[in-house]
């Protein structure tokens, strides 16, 4: 950060009067909250459609195992019918080595036919669990959207506030701030953008920043004490104060 000239008035008045008037200018604080509040809604709105998405992808879920059971089943049933034909075909046969074939293929088909039983038998298994889950999720979902709309109002109803009170606010700031060096009011206006609000705090007893804690050396104690000049604080930037 590029260290800051002091800001110096002529009379110990003068400063104070002008700490007075950069607290009473300042909406920053405000207006981070008019900035965060529709981001916390904003939020809000973003879970909520996560959830719905999670309930929507487990009934996707659901729907494509129900769809593969029904393959299986159709599956199952043309191997049935391959297994009965071939039975039929042991009353046909004229030898023992043809006997024999028909029912090595009897045996590859009871396998085939054992294998897409095991496989219909996992999918009913899947839907169950799917199922269960699904009615979790939206249980989950059917909260999580009624305290966001609980949440949301009251949000709304803050961020309603806020604004009324900057609308007066921002009039009166521009009334406030023709009574400050131009030049005091742009760097006080830049450090509320990059400090959340907040440009402006006393001395914390005994020798403190009252933003971010940072020791004051001597000297400048005797210079906020002396209220000779606006002072920015070494770590943080913002403009310190000896309280009243």
């Amino acid at each position: 950060m590029a260290r800051r000239k002091h800001v110096t008035f002529g009379r110990r008045a003068d400063l104070r009067q002008a700490a007075d008037n950069l607290v009473k200018a300042g909406y920053g604080q405000s207006e981070s909250e008019a900035a965060r509040l529709p981001k916390e809604i904003a939020a809000i709105h973003a879970e909520i459609d996560a959830r719905k998405k999670n309930v929507e992808a487990g009934k996707a879920g659901l729907d494509a195992a129900k769809k593969d059971q029904r393959t299986r089943e159709k599956d199952l049933e043309v191997v049935q019918a391959k297994r009965s034909k071939t039975e039929a075909r042991l009353y046909e046969v004229k030898t023992n080595k043809e006997y024999s074939a028909v029912l090595i293929e009897i045996e590859e088909i009871k396998q085939e036919k054992a294998r897409m039983e095991e496989e219909v038998l996992v999918l009913m298994e899947a839907q169950e669990r799917l199922t269960g889950d699904i009615r979790e999720a939206e249980g989950r979902f059917k909260q999580r959207e009624s305290e966001g709309r609980s949440r949301e109002a009251t949000l709304k109803e803050q961020l309603r506030g806020i604004e009324a009170d900057l609308a007066g606010v921002r009039t009166e700031r521009k009334e406030l701030a023709t009574k400050l060096p131009a030049n005091i009011l742009a760097d006080y206006d830049r450090i509320l953008r990059a400090r959340s609000g907040l440009a402006l705090v006393p001395v914390t007893k005994p020798n403190f920043c009252g933003a971010c804690r940072m020791t004051i050396t001597p000297q400048r104690l005797q210079e906020l004490r002396a209220q000779s000049s606006l002072i920015p604080c070494e770590s943080c930037g913002r403009y310190i104060y000896w309280p009243s």
